[in-house]
């Protein structure tokens, strides 16, 4: 018996993390993440159960602008047919599928990335954020200081252990993480945002980082500081844990 062909799709997705306990599935059946809600939807579609390989486990409360995921299904189907069909399923979600094509089997979501891109956005006004609710950061008090946090973060880039910025949980085997790129920019008066650049980063820091920039960006430390902490390798010098809701995973080079 000739084994069933399998043809392997690659989807861009995008996401609101608000109300899912991250992009991985957990054993729980009650818990609901994207890749749950995901595998549902194939489910229905297909009638066959499918498995979900993502660029990057986002966190709960963590969004997405341009997820890669790829999966095998046993038979073809047309872009447009994956697109509609598929957020057909998704209609009562805050997941969408933006692009699918077929590509080569080979191909693997998280393996194949040659750059992960994160975007982090900070609402830096007294009022709070209304509109932008779950999608920001809210950092009241005085205008934080960009260019300072601009100059801090140059610290950060290359390749460094990073362990002062790590979470204790995360179960990466090394700290060396190399960033190649930090951006910091405002684009009006109020928001401001934090994207970085790397092959692959360790849990939770992104999330360490802009919260440190940020006690730059109040003059709570100063510029060099940064440098002192990174060398520290210590987590307990470095910022607070910025909040997830304004963490979003901006896309990934392959």
């Amino acid at each position: 018996m000739e084994p069933i062909k399998k043809y392997r799709y690659k989807l861009t997705i995008e996401y609101d993390g608000s109300s899912y306990h991250g992009f991985q599935m957990q054993n729980e059946n009650h818990i609901k993440t994207v890749e749950g809600q995901l595998a549902k939807a194939f489910k229905n579609f297909t009638q066959n159960d499918v498995e979900i390989f993502a660029s990057g486990r986002t966190d709960s409360g963590v969004h997405a602008i341009a997820q890669t995921i790829h999966l095998d299904l046993n038979r073809e189907f047309s872009s447009h047919q994956i697109i509609m069909g598929i957020n057909f399923y998704l209609k009562d979600e805050e997941i969408a599928v933006i692009d699918a094509e077929i590509i080569d089997e080979n191909f693997n979501a998280r393996f194949d990335a040659k750059m992960r891109h994160y975007r982090y956005a900070i609402l830096n006004r007294k009022a709070p954020a209304i509109i932008d609710k779950n999608r920001v950061w809210h950092v009241g008090g005085k205008k934080l200081d960009i260019l300072a946090m601009q100059k801090a973060s140059e610290y950060l880039l290359g390749e460094h252990d990073f362990s002062a910025f790590r979470d204790a949980e995360c179960q990466a085997s090394s700290p060396i993480r190399t960033i190649k790129n930090i951006k910091i920019f405002s684009n009006d008066e109020e928001k401001i945002f934090v994207e970085v650049s790397a092959k692959s980063f360790l849990h939770h820091m992104v999330r360490n980082i802009v919260g440190t920039l940020v006690w730059v960006g109040k003059n709570k430390i100063s510029i060099d500081e940064i440098k002192n902490i990174l060398e520290s390798k210590d987590r307990s010098k470095s910022g607070p844990n910025a909040p997830s809701c304004g963490l979003y995973f901006l896309k990934t080079d392959y």
